[in-house]
């Protein structure tokens, strides 16, 4: 009986992979899973392909791409690309191959998600209902509007100490990632709910303590602190989803990149490095356009296909 093509090279390297290269029995199981799938994938798919020698690169492409469809996780893919690679580094060591056909693949990415996002209506009334009725109240809506005027990060609004504030300027200097500094501007609501704030400060800061925003004890709010207030907002507001302070920041985006088109100032408002980073946002435009152009263009909706004429 001849020897078995596509699973006698599996084999024979996977043997190597235990003794000659000492990997760990749950590496070469995972290996050996991986390329009896493809083993199997390769049968079914391309029946007329003699063996390994054959095999191109579109073929591996094919299955990592099925692979990302069946929903295996970025991790698992990775490692069949790792498994693949080495065997086929193997099979051109022996002269089966003359070179290999996934040293130029990479693991398929799932789709990038756009940033959930609230509409302006929603993100008004939530800041319209804010209670004032005593000094953390007056806090939490400062912070509210200051994550939604200024786009900051969680870390940045932390961070902000009070000499970092300038009202009459309209701008907030914050850090952000990577140690680079910006001003970020505040508008008029913004501006009032954080003079609000800075006149019940003194009620609740300790000595000495220079963070914009502290909690009861008079010190520095903490991520969690503040992560927690704005949860509690959200559930005061009957908001039908998990208010974070990422949720505020890209509506922030979202909508001035709705009102000006602009592309480059919400980069600078988010305070990101390349372009590229701020390019989602031209994704959730184009959805609002198009949302747009369906309820107002007189030849978006077409009550039928055309006849042939």
């Amino acid at each position: 009986m001849s020897p078995d093509p596509w699973r006698g090279p599996v084999v024979d390297w996977l043997h190597g992979q235990a003794v000659t290269a000492s990997r760990s029995p749950h590496t070469v199981a995972a290996y050996r899973r991986d390329l009896e799938d493809l083993v199997r994938w390769l049968r079914e798919r391309h029946p007329d392909l003699p063996g390994w020698g054959a095999v191109k690169a579109e073929h591996l492409r094919a299955w990592l791409g099925q692979g990302r469809a069946r929903g295996l996780a970025q991790s698992t893919l990775q490692r069949r690309l790792s498994a693949l690679r080495r065997f086929l580094d193997h099979l051109v060591e022996s002269g089966v191959l003359p070179a290999n056909p996934a040293r130029g693949l990479s693991a398929p990415r799932k789709p990038r998600r756009l940033p959930a996002t609230l509409e302006v209506d929603q993100v008004t009334a939530l800041l319209d209902a804010a209670p004032t009725d005593d000094p953390l109240a007056l806090r939490d809506r400062a912070m509210l509007e200051l994550f939604y005027s200024a786009a900051v990060r969680l870390a940045e609004l932390a961070g902000a100490d009070l000499a970092d504030l300038d009202l009459e300027g309209g701008w907030i200097r914050v850090l952000g990632k990577g140690g680079r500094e910006r001003l970020a501007p505040l508008g008029a609501p913004a501006r009032a709910a954080l003079r609000d704030w800075l006149q019940v400060r003194p009620q609740l800061v300790g000595a000495g303590e220079t963070a914009l925003f502290v909690g009861r004890r008079g010190t520095r709010l903490s991520h969690r602190a503040i992560q927690q207030r704005l949860a509690q907002a959200a559930r005061r507001h009957g908001l039908d989803r998990r208010l974070h302070p990422h949720l505020l920041r890209h509506a922030c985006a979202t909508h001035l990149l709705e009102s000006s088109g602009d592309l480059r100032a919400v980069q600078e408002l988010l305070g990101h490095a390349n372009l590229s980073t701020t390019q989602i946002y031209t994704h959730l435009d184009f959805q609002h356009l198009a949302q747009v152009y369906d309820r107002a263009h007189p030849r978006a909706r077409r009550k039928g296909k055309p006849k042939p004429g």
